[in-house]
């Protein structure tokens, strides 16, 4: 059987069936989005490797509950779930830092930026890989809302939904992420 053509409802049926490989298909249509979200919060290979191998024993013990139900959004209940088990590393490592209060309200990015050509494509990806570097030095909640909107490509209502918070806190942390990395790139410009 061609696992690759389901769709991920098709695969959790066949799972629950006892198909072991349709979970495996699964696994690999998601894992390189999901290890790359989780390594970007965490920063730690090892401990991303973890977390994502636990993401995936809790996904396996809830769909054998019967607690997933298919709305068509299996990525983001699967993200939802890494999610909670980072917030709960962060917790136990007391590492939670707080969310920026500055007022300015100048953006660093233009989120519109569209690649119109391959130029525009490799002008956008150098940009994001720069851009990537600064991200790390935000605190956690701005970070994680710039890593779901610009590499995980997902609208504001589904990381408040990912989340728990608010449409407008999302978009909230997304401002003062966007001034905090505003401040890093003059900084990086003065020193440079």
């Amino acid at each position: 059987m061609n696992y690759k053509v389901l769709s991920d409802q098709a695969l959790l049926d066949l799972f629950i069936q006892g198909r072991r490989e349709a979970f495996e298909e699964l696994v690999l249509r998601h894992q390189s989005r999901l290890y790359n979200y989780i390594l970007m919060m965490v920063r730690q290979p090892a401990l991303a490797e973890d977390i994502f191998q636990e993401t995936f024993v809790k996904v396996i013990r809830s769909i054998r509950e019967g607690k997933y139900y298919d709305d068509g959004k299996f990525f983001s209940w699967v993200t939802r779930i890494a999610h909670n088990l980072i917030i709960d590393h962060f917790r136990r490592e007391k590492k939670m830092k707080m969310v920026s209060t500055d007022n300015e309200e100048m953006p660093v990015l233009n989120m519109t930026l569209l690649a119109t050509s391959t130029e525009d494509g490799m002008v956008r990806e150098q940009m994001l890989k720069e851009v990537r570097g600064l991200i790390e030095h935000l605190p956690f909640e701005q970070r994680e809302v710039v890593i779901m909107r610009i590499y995980l490509d997902m609208s504001f209502k589904e990381i408040a939904e990912q989340t728990g918070v608010s449409l407008n806190t999302a978009l909230g942390r997304m401002r003062y992420a966007l001034i905090n990395l505003r401040k890093m790139l003059a900084n990086k410009l003065k020193t440079a």
